[in-house]
């Protein structure tokens, strides 16, 4: 069973919400994006249910909450630190299905890998609520049926916009009480088939991953990529980051750490202390971030690809190149290879 409520009975849940916490949500940013006279969809802090873009995927993911492009970590002077403070709220963000599978990723990477928690990850990650926004379509980009990340339970609540009032279908016995609104039969749903379809690859053995690595397949990305970063800055799931030291004067002593995202597809993202690089062409690079997302996180967690299918790297890829076309390559360079192993 769910509740219909009113546009206005949400912005009064949201007012009172807002004394416990901070309401994120994609949010219109006019003449904002890329090119002239577009706007930039991305995540906000929201006072009202009018603030919430919903008809559009938002161009920057739901990740941008919990660790944002930048952000300090500590404070330091000469003989002391001072860890940075975080919100003392909690968190209530509206996502779609693939942002909460992403999330779940995120978690891996930061609070269970090597046995290591990213303590700044993790005292924003115990905060959050998720409010799942319904998504029936999708858009042209998107893949998340091919990933199976079109759908999930894991939620505190679920919206469907309607004109002027929502259809909420609260799990959370502590937010239920502020989205009381009009019985109403509502279940989320979800969708089942994308415009545009990948066949996921599986790679059998080592041998044949070795030789994927050497398949000319990648070789059009030297012309094609140019380096920018711009797909893994918009990605669900990518953790890359870098840390610089900020010095407020001529003390050296004296300034802040920052924690900033960085992209593995940047030139110089890999390079080491005498020179070494293991990455040193487009190619290179964007062998490693396909790999990564289709085969090498699987391989480490031994669960799920760590795509979700979003598309965003798609949309945002100056020199159009589909993540969709390469991994569908990609899994024709598996058959060859395997093909030639019989």
């Amino acid at each position: 069973m769910g509740h219909k409520v009113s546009y206005e009975q949400a912005n009064a849940a949201f007012a009172k919400l807002s004394e416990e916490y901070e309401i994120w949500a994609p949010k219109r940013f006019p003449k904002k994006g890329r090119y002239s006279d577009t706007d930039m969809i991305r995540y906000d802090k929201v006072s009202s249910v009018e603030e919430i873009e919903y008809k559009e995927k938002s161009d920057m993911p739901a990740k941008e909450v919990l660790t944002p492009i930048s952000e300090s970590l500590f404070y330091f002077t000469e003989d002391e630190y001072i860890e940075s403070k975080a919100t003392s709220k909690k968190l209530l963000i509206f996502m779609r299905p693939c942002d909460i599978h992403a999330q779940h990723h995120q978690e891996k990477i930061y609070l269970s890998n090597g046995n290591f928690e990213d303590m700044y990850y993790k005292r924003m990650n115990e905060k959050v609520k998720i409010v799942m926004m319904e998504c029936t379509e999708g858009w042209d980009t998107c893949f998340c049926v091919s990933m199976g990340t079109n759908k999930t339970e894991d939620y505190a609540a679920a919206v469907r916009f309607c004109d002027g009032e929502l259809l909420m279908d609260v799990k959370d016995a502590e937010l239920a009480p502020y989205f009381d609104g009009t019985a109403a039969d509502f279940k989320p749903e979800y969708i089942e088939k994308n415009q545009i379809s990948l066949t996921i690859p599986e790679i059998p053995n080592k041998e044949v991953l070795t030789k994927l690595k050497n398949h000319p397949m990648w070789n059009e990305y030297n012309s094609r990529c140019i380096s920018c970063g711009a797909c893994t800055v918009a990605c669900a799931t990518c953790t890359c980051f870098t840390t610089t030291d900020l010095i407020y004067n001529e003390n050296a002593n004296v300034g802040e750490r920052k924690r900033t995202t960085a992209s593995c597809q940047v030139k110089g993202f890999d390079d080491m202390a005498g020179g070494m690089s293991f990455r040193k062409t487009a190619a290179d690079r964007m062998r490693y971030k396909v790999l990564h997302k289709f085969h090498d996180y699987k391989a480490r967690f031994k669960d799920f690809h760590m795509c979700v299918g979003c598309g965003r790297c798609v949309d945002r890829c100056p020199e159009f190149i589909s993540i969709v076309a390469t991994v569908n390559k990609m899994s024709k360079a598996i058959d060859e290879i395997v093909a030639e192993q019989k």
